[in-house]
């Protein structure tokens, strides 16, 4: 016998589409996002950095939370990646910008996307 599973969040959304007056396109996301919050609702990508991540930038948080995910230290990661410790320093303390072939680079052996670097 099947039990009984549980109801996938994205189950619980809607997708609502509004046609208002170009002047109070701003008003109307205000209004809907403080629905939102009372209700325990979704966050924005955008909204979560600010809030958890005050002053830092989206690629440096996300080097650093996924070597973390994937357990290894910066010394680790420059030896599987060929990118010097120090240059991973500068990333994730956003002092250095990831370009692209560094971001592909790093993807590969932290199992994520390389956009989430850029």
């Amino acid at each position: 016998m099947q039990g009984l599973t549980k109801k996938r969040p994205t189950e619980e959304f809607v997708t609502l589409r509004l046609r208002v007056q170009r002047q109070n396109v701003e008003r109307v996301r205000r209004y809907v996002d403080s629905i939102e919050a009372e209700e325990g609702g979704a966050v924005s990508l955008e909204d979560f950095f600010v809030g958890h991540f005050p002053g830092e930038s989206k690629p440096s948080v996300s080097l650093r939370g996924a070597r973390g995910k994937e357990g290894l230290t910066q010394c680790q990661l420059a030896e599987l990646t060929g990118i010097p410790q120090r240059h991973i320093s500068e990333m994730e303390n956003g002092r250095r910008p990831i370009g692209k072939e560094t971001a592909r680079k790093l993807a590969k052996v932290l199992n994520v996307d390389y956009r989430v670097f850029l």
